[in-house]
């Protein structure tokens, strides 16, 4: 056990890399890193032990990739292949065909590993084990319309944040627009939101994400946010919110005080349902008879902002469309500013994940004018 430890502790970049499905010449290429270049016995064995162990997960057609590519990696070198390398791959090769293989994964598990740098313990959010693992079911299976149980730049961004900044959301309300697989909500219940609202337009992305919490252990209720809060526990709530057809007394229900969204701004069509529906949740609460507003606080963030606000994530991958959603928050009396240098995460939470460009994205506070 002992042994064990050791070899994850040492290889702890090459596991997280590959429990997160990353491709697999980056696997290799942390493996190296851990060697001083070149593929060891250890290496190739720590290797043959979790693809043992991703097979069982129902991931094998990832597995077997990683294999093939370490085969030939080492026999590149000149190295000599371990046996049970070879005869796990060829196990792969006569059980499974690559057809069925696909078919059967169009669902898959990622393990999205969030690992907090040494000296970080005393961080509100940092486990003691400076790891945060959360399993998602998502899809690779984008060109057929399932961008909705895929990972994206964002999300992946947006969760760094709200692990870096929980102070932000720490006994708010929160409501994300566009959940997905539901990273971000399974992050805002960790740094122990008091609300968290999730939200998504498709039925089958609403039904996958209520998996993932499950599988996060956090349980969920459509009752549970109308009943007085007796627990300390994050309060949880999926909602099916098609934005075109959101209402606005619907929406003046659940007065969050702070509202996410990770890539969604992305189809010009759907922009001014989204800032109608971003309206509709920044807007003041009514005020009672006497006079008073209903929400009991009225403070700012340590970063100035108001309490009201909302966070977007995006990746600007179109010029044009970003500049109607501009141009839309401008007509519709909001106020956006560009806050990635003043709230980008101190933490690099994600060191392992090679295909995750943290530049490339860009974080927005929104709030009414």
């Amino acid at each position: 056990m002992a042994a064990e430890t050791e070899a994850e502790s040492q290889y702890l970049h090459v596991l997280s890399a590959f429990l997160a499905m990353e491709p697999v010449d980056s696997v290799i290429t942390l493996a190296r890193e851990c060697t001083g270049g070149s593929i060891t016995e250890n290496a190739q064995r720590f290797f043959w032990e979790i693809c043992v162990k991703a097979a069982a997960n129902g991931n094998a057609t990832y597995a077997k990739k990683l294999l093939k590519k370490l085969i030939n990696e080492v026999e590149l070198e000149n190295g000599e292949v371990l046996d049970e390398v070879y005869e796990e791959y060829a196990l792969y090769m006569l059980t499974f065909k690559e057809d069925i293989l696909v078919k059967e994964n169009i669902r898959i598990t990622k393990f999205i590993s969030f690992l907090f740098p040494e000296g970080s313990y005393k961080h509100p959010s940092c486990p003691r084990s400076r790891k945060l693992v959360i399993p998602l079911q998502c899809s690779l299976n984008m060109l057929e319309g399932d961008t909705g149980c895929s990972i994206w730049p964002s999300s992946l961004f947006l969760s760094e944040f709200v692990l870096s900044f929980p102070e932000l959301f720490a006994n708010k309300s929160c409501f994300e627009v566009g959940s997905g697989v539901g990273m971000v909500g399974i992050c805002l219940a960790h740094v122990k939101a008091k609300k968290v609202i999730l939200t998504d337009g498709d039925l089958l992305t609403l039904s996958n994400m209520k998996l993932n919490l499950e599988r996060n252990h956090l349980n969920y209720d459509d009752k549970l946010l109308k009943q007085p809060a007796e627990a300390q526990s994050t309060q949880v709530k999926c909602i099916h919110l098609p934005w075109e057809t959101a209402s606005e007394s619907e929406l003046s229900e659940y007065r969050p005080d702070i509202i996410l969204g990770a890539d969604v701004i992305y189809d010009p069509s759907c922009l001014p349902h989204l800032l109608r529906v971003l309206v509709a949740l920044l807007s003041k609460p009514p005020k009672r008879d006497n006079g008073s507003l209903e929400t009991e606080e009225s403070d700012t963030t340590p970063q100035g902002h108001s309490r009201k606000v909302a966070y977007i994530a995006s990746v600007i991958r179109n010029a044009d469309t970003f500049n109607v959603f501009l141009t839309l928050v401008d007509q519709m009396d909001l106020s956006i500013t560009d806050v990635t240098a003043e709230l980008r995460p101190p933490f690099e939470l994600l060191p392992y994940m090679h295909s995750y460009d943290r530049s490339s994205v860009r974080l927005f506070s929104i709030s009414s004018r």
